[in-house]
């Protein structure tokens, strides 16, 4: 007990604080959350991407399992929560909500702060290839589920080329394969800024989670909830095992896997009109349930 009460105040109460700081000025001030969102997407989430990248010791290789495992992960989250809505009976709207918010966690806000504290910047760069992935697949995969056929596939891919994150991933890998060096006007900038990214983050999930009102639902939103936080560990720990992922590798693909629903998949929801009252209702209630699994997945990663 004393082990888990350690790491939940050294690793994840850090997180709760600074997002909570986030939640409170959301709620005391009308605050531009849409403007802070973009600081993350456009500037700051590249740069982090970049910079752990460079500096990373990961190989091509490294490099394909953890996609292999980031794309894996998220179509046995899909498949999992589409049997499930379907044992639930639910309706097509609702099932395309569940499956999106059981498909996509929150990899960057907290996932990337949680890894760093837990584990460090080794598995920190693990962390961001699986983030920087799933991210891609949030705005393709993500939005032809959403949209239940009403985007094109081309549509859903040319939305990849929109994405900073990708860029930022390429121009890393090029120099790294190049063996170029960065100037150092432009790597101290980039580093500069890509250490605002985590903070930033944390703080622009507290204002998210402020706009949310209430829950709707609550047996509905509680049931996806509980699905949503114990499907990540179990499936993460069975393919990290099947792809030989070790040491920090492995921390961190495990702990990405298993976080809460992304704040993003309520833009999804409410874009194409998928009970976006559930799903602000899953992202609430899976972000305040997390630490009774992470906590306890911190534990056993440690071993």
């Amino acid at each position: 007990m004393d082990l888990l009460l350690l790491i939940f105040a050294n690793n994840i109460a850090p997180i709760l604080l600074s997002a909570g700081a986030g939640f409170a000025i959301g709620r005391a001030f009308n605050l531009d959350v849409k403007a802070a969102s973009r600081l993350v997407f456009y500037i700051f989430s590249p740069c982090l991407v970049f910079v752990s990248l460079t500096e990373t010791t990961l190989s091509v290789t490294d490099f394909g399992r953890m996609t292999i495992f980031a794309v894996s992960t998220v179509i046995l989250f899909g498949v999992a929560a589409f049997a499930f809505g379907k044992l639930l009976n639910l309706n097509r709207p609702t099932l395309a909500a569940l499956v999106v918010t059981n498909m996509f966690g929150n990899g960057g806000n907290y996932g990337l702060s949680l890894t760093l504290f837990a584990f460090g910047g080794v598995a920190l760069a693990w962390a961001t290839v699986y983030y920087t992935i799933t991210a891609l697949m949030v705005n393709t995969l993500g939005v032809i589920i959403a949209s239940s056929g009403r985007v094109s596939l081309r549509e859903s891919i040319g939305g990849i080329f929109k994405l900073p994150m990708l860029y930022g991933m390429i121009l890393a890998i090029l120099f790294r394969a190049l063996n170029i060096e960065v100037p150092v006007a432009f790597f101290r900038a980039i580093k500069l800024l890509s250490g605002a990214a985590l903070p930033v983050m944390l703080i622009v999930l507290g204002l998210q989670l402020a706009q949310i009102k209430r829950i709707d639902n609550i047996r509905l939103v509680s049931a996806a909830s509980v699905f949503q936080l114990l499907c990540g560990p179990i499936i993460g720990l069975l393919l990290a095992s099947l792809l030989g992922l070790s040491g920090a590798a492995r921390q961190a693909a495990i702990i990405e896997a298993s976080m809460p629903t992304a704040v993003v998949v309520t833009i999804l929801g409410i874009e194409y009109d998928i009970n976006p009252d559930f799903i602000t209702g899953v992202v609430l209630l899976t972000t305040l349930l997390s630490p009774l699994t992470l906590t306890p997945l911190i534990a056993f990663l440690y071993l």
